[in-house]
């Protein structure tokens, strides 16, 4: 069943340009030349109640423009957006409470006070039952670790554990989705797995309907199976993350280690050199040369060891991002 259905979603900005200068200040009071932009561009796709989506692209290509729109933050110029049978800038009090936004670079914590209080605050203005607030609370606090530390000032804690605080603060009405924007941004890698496990529990525990946006692949690797990819506000590809390499990057790597001295030269006649460490080297091979490829290998050079594998997703994704794949 579909919890989130968007449909030619736009969402467009007109801004204008200015000429240098002072004279061009005076000009463009009389006379300004406006320029739409469109950091989202007619996308649609459906997520399902339980879903965890990786939603990925580079920096500008509409992941939390399209979050704000799915959360009731923006209103879009144009397009279909239901989420739980809402529509999200309407700002229904009945849908505020079934959902939540987190962003790793805001935060809804009073500096100078302990979390605690802040997760009060939420209590009532989410009009949560007390004996259902301190069971939440508590498991939560359980979960992330931070049960010794719900009373120490806000301002006092590391970063990691602000960022525990924020998920708690924002999940304390066991929202049934979840948009989460970059939220083991700036995190150590120790805390990022901390909190990759428990937002892969959350899911779990009360089948969130979860959309992740992360430039740390090892974010989506880990949690996503799905991922949607949005490229200067439209998107390239949704489906199966292990599907990516397959659809975007027709070659495969040869992996061989030698036993004896192999000239680069012979090798370049083979396929592309992404490694020469003696004895080991790394081909990329096209995926109809891979057999030819990997048999001449063997019949022709002082072959020690050969493994064939595919491309390294980061890798892939990267090329994606830069153009390089269509």
């Amino acid at each position: 069943m579909a919890i989130i259905t968007v449909r030619r979603l736009v969402k467009a900005y007109q801004s204008y340009k200015k000429e240098p200068g002072i004279f061009g200040s005076i000009k463009s009071l009389v006379n300004r030349k406006y320029f739409e932009t469109k950091a989202v561009d007619a996308i649609s796709f459906e997520i399902n109640e339980g879903e965890l989506v990786g939603f990925i692209g580079p920096n500008g290509a509409g992941k939390t423009t399209t979050l704000k729109c799915l959360s009731g933050l923006l209103w879009p110029t144009s397009g279909e957006i239901s989420v739980l049978g809402f529509t999200p800038y309407d700002r229904k009090d009945a849908y505020l409470k079934q959902m939540a936004i987190v962003m790793g670079q805001k935060n809804q914590l009073w500096w100078d006070l302990p979390a605690v209080e802040t997760f009060l605050l939420n209590k009532e203005i989410y009009e949560i039952p007390t004996p259902e607030f301190n069971e939440t609370l508590d498991e939560l606090a359980t979960l992330l670790d931070v049960k010794k530390i719900l009373n120490v000032q806000v301002r006092k804690l590391s970063l990691g554990q602000r960022m525990k605080m924020e998920l708690i603060g924002s999940l304390l009405h066991r929202p049934r989705v979840l948009f989460l924007d970059e939220p083991t941004i700036g995190l150590d890698v120790f805390m990022q797995k901390k909190l990759r496990d428990f937002i892969r529990e959350y899911n779990r525990r009360f089948n969130a309907t979860i959309i992740l946006t992360s430039h740390y692949m090892d974010d989506v690797k880990e949690l996503c199976k799905r991922v949607i990819i949005i490229s200067y506000g439209k998107i390239i590809y949704d489906g199966l993350l292990e599907n990516v390499v397959k659809k975007y990057s027709p070659e495969k790597q040869l992996l061989i280690v030698f036993s004896d001295q192999v000239s680069r030269e012979k090798l370049e006649k083979l396929g592309k050199i992404e490694a020469y460490d003696f004895p080991k080297v790394t081909l990329t091979v096209s995926l109809a040369q891979v057999k030819r490829v990997a048999a001449k290998l063997l019949e022709e050079f002082p072959v020690e060891d050969i493994n064939i594998e595919n491309p390294e997703i980061e890798d892939v994704i990267r090329k994606i991002f830069s153009g390089k794949q269509k």
